[in-house]
This record gives structure tokens, C-alpha cells and sequence, in this order.
């Protein structure tokens, strides 16, 4: 990747957001390596202890070799949303460490720099009544059902989000978009970082993503999920790690491994391509660092 990290300022925090494959986290790691601080998760999925392989966490001898915070320390079978990301992300701020804080998840990146609105937790109830839905008739359901501001607002292509919009207007009475409207000062204004948005080009990345998947494979993927066999259920909040659903359907006799691996490559390219579309309509204001290294 061609970035002059010289260019950054080794006192101010640093954000690097950027598509599933990109390269973002070697990038982090070498702005370590060069300036020093500590790199802190902004990636949903690398936040669950139960999947390092499938979710690219850093290896064991990349967190022995610079500090890292936030990755794989929450059980696989407890909630985790952006809320709890935001309560354990701020004192890392104030530290004498100057963060470096790296992923994919838009949404943690715009509550950390645009603030979160301090909506109530869903209710279990609602929970299982949603889960249910989504189920039975799948998102677009619920997306006719949502107010037009919020329908407006959030990823309609992402079942997620739309599932996480009804929730809160069923719970609460009061749409999404109405409580970002009420959203408090962020913690850590976009101008008071040094924000950088990996551009790479679509065709370029769903190739290094084929590719990345192989060397899951060979590093230990299918192993890590004949770990995760016991006990397994889509509904547990780390079953949303890209693949796992695949391997797992493996290990159990409903697809053979080529099927799984062809299913999770797929899968971990519309995810680029979700994440993608977030950026470009989200992140115009960070610097572009064009995608260039290979796997």
C-alpha cells in the first residue's frame, strides 16, 4: 500500500476505515511499527473471542509485537453493539497511547466521530418477536413498516439494520431517525483525527478476497469452526462472522467444502460491497489511500 506514513501526525489519533480484505489492518500495523500507540478495533466481528481465523484478527505475534485493544474479548454467545464499542473505546482516547483505531464497521466509525443517539436497549421480548419476522418473512416486511425517515436513512439492503430500525420503533414508539436527531457530541470529532478511507477497486478486492479465504482455509478456518460445532446456533450474536455459517453447514454434512467455500466467498464479497457503498456516501470527507498491496 502506498502511504508516506510520514505525512501523519504521531500526536494525533489516527482512523483507518476501509472494506473486508483491503489491507487496512497491515496498514495500522506499520503506522505502529513507525510511530508508536496502540491499534484499537473498530470490526463487529473481530470483537468475539471465538473466531480469530475467520474474522482476521492479528495473529498472536502481531498483538505481542505492538499493543492492540478490543479484539477477541467478547464471548461469542454475549450481545455486543456499538454502544458497548463507544463505552469501551473512549478512555482509550485520553491514554497516554495515541490510538490507532482500525475496521470495517461504518457504524462504529460515524458514532465514534458523529456521536451515537442513547436509544434504550431493545427488550428481549421485542428481540424474539423481531428474530421471528425476519425469519418468517424475511426484511422487507419490516422495512414497509418503518417510519419514511428512518426508511430514508439506514442500509435498506442490509437485513441488520432494518431489523435493528423495527426494533426500536416497535420498543420505543419513536423511529430511528428521531433519535439520531437527538444524537450528543461525539467523542472524537472527525477534525481531531487523521481519518483514512482504503479505496480499493471492486474487481481488485473480491479477487483478494477469494484469495484471503483460501489462506483462511489453510491457516485453520475449518478447524476454528469444528470448535464452534458444539453448541452452535445462527442466533448467537458471533454466528454473523462471514464464512461461518458456511463451514459449519460443512462440518454437518449439508454442503461439501467446496460448495461452503464458494457460498462464504460470495458471502464476504457483498459484504465488501455493503461496506463499500457506506464509505463512498459517508466517509467524503476522510482521505483516500488507494488499496495497492498485494496478498
Amino acid at each position: 500500500m502506498d502511504f508516506d506514513i510520514t505525512r501523519l501526525d504521531p500526536a494525533r489519533p489516527v482512523l483507518i476505515a476501509g472494506p473486508t480484505a483491503s489491507g487496512k489492518s497491515a496498514l495500522a500495523l506499520a503506522v505502529a511499527r513507525a510511530q508508536g500507540g496502540v491499534v484499537v478495533n473498530a470490526d463487529a466481528l473481530q470483537v468475539f473471542a471465538n473466531w480469530r481465523v475467520l474474522t482476521a484478527r492479528p495473529s498472536p505475534g502481531e498483538e505481542a509485537e505492538v499493543a492492540h485493544a478490543l479484539y477477541g474479548h467478547v464471548p461469542g454467545d454475549r450481545a455486543y453493539s456499538v454502544g458497548h464499542w463507544l463505552r469501551e473505546v473512549a478512555p482509550l482516547l485520553t491514554a497516554d497511547a495515541r490510538p490507532i483505531i482500525v475496521g470495517g464497521t461504518g457504524l462504529y466509525f460515524s458514532a465514534l466521530t458523529e456521536g451515537l443517539a442513547a436509544i434504550p436497549a431493545t427488550p428481549d421480548a421485542v428481540r424474539a418477536e423481531a428474530d421471528a419476522r425476519i425469519a418468517r418473512d424475511g426484511p422487507d416486511a419490516m422495512l414497509a413498516e418503518l417510519d419514511p425517515a428512518t426508511a430514508a436513512r439506514i442500509d435498506v439492503l442490509n437485513p441488520v439494520r432494518v431489523q435493528r430500525a423495527w426494533e426500536v420503533q416497535r420498543a420505543t414508539g419513536q423511529g430511528l431517525a428521531a433519535w439520531q436527531a437527538a444524537t450528543p457530541p461525539p467523542l472524537l470529532p472527525l477534525d481531531k483525527a487523521q481519518a483514512l478511507v482504503i479505496d480499493a477497486p471492486r474487481d481488485w478486492l473480491r479477487t483478494r478476497i477469494e484469495k484471503r479465504f483460501d489462506a483462511m482455509l489453510a491457516a485453520g478456518a475449518l478447524d476454528e469452526a469444528r470448535a464452534n460445532l458444539d453448541g452452535w446456533s445462527e442466533a448467537l450474536p458471533s454466528a454473523k462472522a462471514i464464512g461461518a455459517r458456511e463451514l459449519i453447514a460443512h462440518l454437518q454434512g449439508r454442503l461439501d467444502l467446496e460448495d461452503a467455500r464458494a457460498r462464504a466467498v460470495i458471502a464476504s464479497q457483498q459484504y465488501a460491497k455493503r461496506q463499500r457503498t457506506w464509505f463512498r456516501a459517508r466517509m467524503r470527507d476522510w482521505h483516500p489511500v488507494a488499496a495497492a498491496a498485494p496478498l
